[in-house]
């Protein structure tokens, strides 16, 4: 048995987003709402180089728990594992304000574009293992935050 084995368990939980993964309807949705409270309680509790301290671990752990989960899952990009789905909303919020607001908005954003995967989303998805599963919602979450930013430069310029 390997040293591996034990962490399997640990690894597809994780994965999976404690669970919300196994949603049956849109489980990448269900995945960016289980972000939606630790990000929220990050990102007001954290001052924003903490935060983004915090997502880059995250992001770590993603790559490892997705790489782990793919095969016991036995896909590539397995649907249950939501995990990236969790890293790219943190990587939306980076360096924005924890509103109400910005917290619909980055999460309306970023599954839009982690649907769409704009350039180079899905070029990065091809990436092997748990690099791959994640990458692309990195690249997503990167999209969001600068459509976001942009927004809200433009509502305050517009505001006064």
């Amino acid at each position: 048995m390997s040293n591996a084995a034990p962490n399997r368990p640990i690894a597809l939980l994780v994965a999976t987003g404690f669970g919300a993964g196994w949603s049956p309807i849109a489980p990448g949705t269900a995945g960016t709402l289980v972000a939606v409270p630790p990000a929220l309680l990050a990102a007001r509790l954290l001052s924003p180089a903490a935060f983004a301290a915090v997502t880059a671990v995250l992001t770590l752990v993603a790559v490892w728990s997705a790489h782990a989960a793919a095969p016991i899952l036995g896909a590539k990009d397995p649907r249950p594992v939501v995990i990236d789905e969790v890293a790219g909303y943190f990587v939306t919020l980076l360096f924005l304000p924890p509103t109400a607001l910005v917290l619909a908005a980055a999460f309306f954003l970023f599954r839009l574009a982690d649907v769409v995967k704009p350039y180079p989303a899905r070029r990065v998805e091809a990436w092997p293992g748990g690099l791959g599963i994640v990458a692309d919602d990195i690249v997503a979450g990167l999209y969001a935050n600068l459509v976001l930013r942009a927004g809200l430069l433009a509502a305050a310029r517009w505001i006064g």
